[in-house]
């Protein structure tokens, strides 16, 4: 396990209930920053603003954002967006 802060960028489609993409940029904070901010105007640019999320996460490894959001790789995340609308 690193003591660095590594970066992970995920793109969850939730029209389709899945995650489209993880991108690693171990510790380089700018690099994942900089992916980010293009991956949001890429998607705003296409129009699939509210059916794409995009999420960066610092965490020690892709394990723990694994456990830490599951939801992203179980599918439950897509489960959610329609539970939402039952309260």
């Amino acid at each position: 396990m690193s003591d660095a802060i590594q970066h992970f960028l995920l793109v969850f489609d939730h029209d389709r209930g899945e995650l489209v993409s993880v991108q690693e940029f171990g510790s380089d904070e700018k690099r994942a920053m900089d992916a980010y901010a293009e991956k949001e105007r890429e998607i705003g640019d296409l129009g699939h603003a509210g059916a794409l999320e995009v999420v960066l996460i610092g965490s020690d490894s892709l394990d723990t954002v694994k456990l830490t959001h599951a939801n992203y790789f179980d599918g439950s995340a897509a489960v959610s967006k329609y539970l939402a609308g039952l309260r």
